[in-house]
């Protein structure tokens, strides 16, 4: 997934688990073939045979776990207006933000108008059944690209492993994003700060979640962002509907849900909305959201509903 991980754990003494050294080897191999499946920086990746298969008349087998994803993503893209859309790959690539990195000079209205013909959640189809789920495209050169929603997968993975194992206490983090479920060593919820963008600058938190059995995950443009010939800013998360990176005042959204993955598609989707749009949506959909935002020479923050009733709940 091109980025770390970290699983801790607090066994209560009652199951008997394995060994910290065998459940890092068990975790290794499940990220693993996380990968196999859904890396586009691996050519032997399902994704990767996927996004070079040319035959559009016959479906594509494919794991269970690529096939419950793929599905998420649509579902997602039909909740947030068509904000999430993994098959906007092409575009992603074209302004070197991809597997690609070539890329040095902004893409061309024709090469862009060419991309974009291309994209859109309805040149794929999902079918099957979920044991032996197909994936299925209307033109040869559609491409699937899932990691705005698979890193999140790849932390749910490692969660219900762990329970499986017996474990009902653990923190999981893929590249920052994270779910929890049940006390941490001093018996208390693991508490996550939410970062603000000065971090990098020696800032520190906005806010402090406890996660016992949720998730949450954060997209933002701080750290992954290009500057174009004309000092324009270029975000590396894709506006489905303008075909070019992002642009407007948002700096970071955070998402808190029952699944990483669930919050990880909705955080990159509310990113691309936009504070108007994706604070309204996040509103009528009741979701724990927390928004940053620039303004002048710093930043200020929003708060939804939802979250603002989780905090109150929290307290003692």
């Amino acid at each position: 997934m091109g980025t770390t991980y970290t699983v801790k754990y607090v066994s209560d003494g009652l199951k008997q688990t394995p060994a910290p050294q065998e459940v890092q080897k068990q975790l290794d191999g499940l990220l693993e073939e996380v990968n196999r499946q859904m890396s586009t920086y691996r050519e032997d990746s399902e994704i990767s045979r996927f996004n070079r298969m040319r035959d559009t008349g016959r479906p594509m087998p494919v794991s269970a776990d690529f096939g419950f994803v793929t599905a998420e993503a649509v579902r997602l893209n039909g909740l947030t207006g068509g904000a999430l859309d993994v098959t906007v790959g092409p575009l992603v690539n074209l302004w070197g933000f991809g597997p690609d990195k070539s890329v040095t000079r902004e893409p061309s209205p024709e090469q862009i108008a060419a991309a974009s013909r291309v994209t859109g959640i309805d040149k794929i189809a999902v079918g099957g059944t979920s044991n032996a789920p197909t994936l299925a495209k209307a033109q040869p050169e559609v491409y699937l690209d899932l990691s705005s929603i698979a890193k999140g997968y790849g932390v749910d993975k490692l969660a219900l492993h762990l329970e499986s194992l017996g474990i009902g206490n653990y923190l999981v983090e893929i590249g920052g994003e994270l779910r929890g479920k049940g006390k941490n060593a001093q018996g208390e919820s693991w508490r996550i700060g939410i970062e603000q963008p000065q971090i990098v600058q020696g800032g520190g938190t906005q806010i402090i979640v406890p996660l016992d059995n949720r998730a949450i995950a954060t997209s933002g443009d701080y750290r992954n962002f290009h500057t174009d010939a004309h000092g324009r800013r270029l975000s590396h998360i894709i506006d489905p509907q303008r075909h070019e990176p992002i642009s407007h005042n948002l700096a970071s959204v955070s998402v808190i849900a029952d699944t990483a993955a669930t919050a990880d598609g909705l955080s990159t989707a509310l990113f691309v909305l936009g504070e108007e749009r994706g604070f309204a949506l996040a509103e009528k959909q009741g979701l724990a959201v927390f928004f940053i935002v620039r303004e002048g020479g710093g930043y200020r923050t929003r708060t939804s509903s939802a979250l603002k009733k989780m905090l109150a709940q929290e307290q003692p």
